[in-house]
């Protein structure tokens, strides 16, 4: 059942910002954005938060710029996936629970979860934590076949769908995460990338 979402209805949309292992001082730290908008049609505010690559502060940062943010009358967080500045893996249950929101991943293409375990058992000495928050993320729900998905913790997945409609303008990206993408990417790289 599809639960009514206003054309106004208020989310943040996070993504990260570009980085580069060529050198220390690049590879540490990207900045990760939070655009705040009514639906798909006005940019209330921007969040902004420093994480850490290959790090475990991505869910405290997303904690920490909503809850201390002068926007209360958000509705929804809107990822666009659960793994940013490399592999610092987002707790989506945390999130949920720490905020008191809703959760919508949205993603392009469907994880290799096989090949991302393989990785992260190769390269740290936490893999096995962070494989748990990749396994324990909600199931994927095709939008759009072979070219949207998305994940949703806190509503029903055809309510998470409408949302993702309502608030996309163009193309297939919702309008915060598309917003978010092209700040984060612009602060890092001294212009905007393309989502």
């Amino acid at each position: 059942m599809i639960r009514k979402v206003k054309p106004q209805i208020r989310v943040v949309g996070f993504d990260d910002g570009t980085f580069s292992f060529s050198s220390k001082l690049e590879r540490e730290k990207t900045i990760l954005i939070g655009v705040v908008m009514k639906g798909s049609q006005e940019v209330v505010g921007v969040l902004s938060r420093w994480i850490t690559v290959d790090g475990n502060d991505a869910t405290d940062a997303m904690i920490d710029a909503v809850n201390s943010s002068r926007f209360k009358d958000l509705r929804v967080i809107m990822l666009k996936g659960i793994t940013y500045a490399g592999f610092n893996v987002v707790d989506l249950e945390r999130l949920h629970s720490e905020t008191g929101l809703p959760v919508v991943v949205v993603v392009r293409k469907r994880p290799d979860l096989a090949a991302m375990e393989g990785a992260l058992r190769k390269h740290f000495t936490d893999a096995e934590g962070r494989i748990g928050l990749l396994r324990k993320a909600p199931s994927l729900v095709e939008l759009v076949p072979e070219r949207l998905y998305i994940q949703a913790l806190g509503l029903e997945a055809d309510t998470a769908a409408e949302i993702v409609r309502v608030t996309t303008k163009t193309g297939l990206i919702p309008e915060p995460l598309r917003l978010a993408h092209m700040i984060a990417s612009a602060v890092m790289r001294g212009e905007s990338t393309r989502e």
